[in-house]
């Protein structure tokens, strides 16, 4: 008997349902991108351009760049950063380098306290430092009570270069975290060929050595230079005379002067500067083959 069963509608099942576009899973964490950072900065811009006379101006950006202040905070800015960034690559390529290659007692306690480090504040070694060094600290206090003399001579914290020793105490080891990672890939037998076709220590570092580490410390390197291009609490916490910085020079106008827009110009400016090493580290990093 031929079979009168009428052929039901297909329903699509779950796994045809339409798909949600992509575009709508990366809404919410742009709009909390955009709440949390692009808004505080979008107001930021906007003062800026609001002087506290009324209106809309460029006047503040003219007043910024024509003062003395803003030039020279600019000029100890870079110089600070640049110089703590050659410093930390120096010591922190030389610290990874003993603590890869040559084994000592307690080399990997040492590996594992870099990480720990890296989550200290930077006020909390800046205040080591003067506990160390500062005017009433533990070496002056040596010096003062074997001499008899009125103050100890370790008086560098507060001039710009007790600045420069607490940002390469603090940043070193941002770069030595990269490199042990780097050196962590480099095959024993290499360096025991080299070594046994008569090669150096310090040709091996450099023709071996060096070649694997050029990522790692150009990754290092541009991470330093935009934290402390960035700096504040080092500086603030050293209380170093005359060594203003461009975000010292923003507490300063900000809560010192109460110029907002001024504080905002000089924020916009160092926010610039970041932005543009950033994007100058990609670009540099990408052609490498970083």
């Amino acid at each position: 008997m031929a079979s009168a069963a009428a052929t039901a509608p297909a329903t699509p099942s779950t796994g045809a349902r339409r798909r949600i576009p992509p575009w709508v899973w990366a809404l919410p964490p742009v709009a909390v991108l955009g709440l949390v950072f692009l808004y505080p900065l979008a107001l930021v811009v906007q003062q800026s351009f609001h002087p506290d006379t009324g209106g809309t101006s460029a006047q503040a950006y003219g007043d910024v760049f024509a003062s003395t202040a803003f030039r020279e905070a600019l000029g100890t800015t870079v110089w600070l950063a640049a110089g703590s960034t050659a410093g930390c690559l120096v010591l922190g390529f030389v610290l990874a380098l003993v603590i890869a290659f040559v084994p000592f007692p307690g080399g990997k306690a040492v590996a594992r306290f870099i990480d720990v480090f890296l989550s200290f504040p930077s006020f909390l070694i800046t205040l080591a430092l003067l506990f160390l060094y500062g005017s009433v600290g533990v070496a002056n206090g040596l010096w003062t009570d074997a001499t008899g003399a009125a103050e100890g001579p370790f008086q560098f914290l507060t001039t710009p270069w007790g600045v420069l020793l607490a940002e390469i105490t603090y940043f070193t080891p941002f770069v030595m975290r990269p490199l042990l990672a780097a050196f962590s890939g480099i095959e024993t037998a290499q360096l025991e060929v080299a070594s046994s076709l008569g090669a150096r220590p310090a040709r091996i570092v450099r023709q071996v050595i060096l070649p694997e580490a050029l990522p790692a410390l150009a990754a290092g390197g541009s991470l330093v230079l935009v934290l402390c291009l960035n700096e504040f609490g080092i500086v603030l916490f050293t209380g170093a005379k005359g060594v203003t910085t461009l975000p010292m020079l923003v507490y300063s106008k900000a809560i010192l002067e109460s110029d907002y827009p001024g504080a905002c110009v000089v924020a916009v400016v160092n926010v610039l500067i970041s932005v543009g090493l950033y994007g100058l580290y990609r670009v540099v990093s990408r052609r490498a083959g970083a």
